[in-house]
């Protein structure tokens, strides 16, 4: 079967639930912030104009990326991750490249995203993207955040 990125469904809210906080425990703590926001996904990142989607093989997810919406034409990209025994089959690259071509077929200015330097697996990554480093402002919502990066799609 092949990988497919899909678009939010209500049956992948727990998938996405636990990807996350996997992800989150595995390489930092889980805020509660971060509860908040992944266990009611409609109500923070889909319903306020944002978008989230899903890496799916044989129906099960792989891996999930949200786009949160920050403005009128920029969104937030945030709450990747993948499963721990899928890691390293670039599946996180598909999900990165389904988002920006989204973007660009919405119309959206730019994606910008915050992350921690010792993940630098991550930030070559979106580096390769095209995405580059600015300041991180200093009311930024993620304690765990040392870095801010922005793609502009137009």
């Amino acid at each position: 079967m092949s990988l497919e990125i899909v678009p939010f469904q209500k049956k992948y809210t727990e998938a996405f639930y636990n990807l996350n906080v996997e992800w989150l425990e595995t390489f930092f703590y889980v805020e509660d912030f971060d509860k908040e926001v992944l266990s009611q996904p409609d109500k923070y990142i889909i319903n306020p104009g944002g978008h989230i989607f899903f890496a799916v093989e044989d129906n099960l997810v792989l891996g999930t990326v949200a786009l949160m919406k920050a403005g009128d034409n920029s969104f937030e990209l945030t709450k990747m991750a993948v499963l721990p025994n899928q890691r390293g089959k670039r599946i996180g690259q598909q999900l990165m490249q389904h988002c920006i071509d989204f973007g660009k077929t919405q119309g959206f200015e730019k994606l910008f995203l915050y992350s921690n330097t010792k993940l630098e697996n991550a930030i070559y990554i979106y580096r390769k993207y095209g995405f580059i480093e600015i300041p991180v402002e200093e009311n930024s919502p993620y304690k765990r955040s040392n870095i801010k990066m922005e793609l502009y799609l137009s």
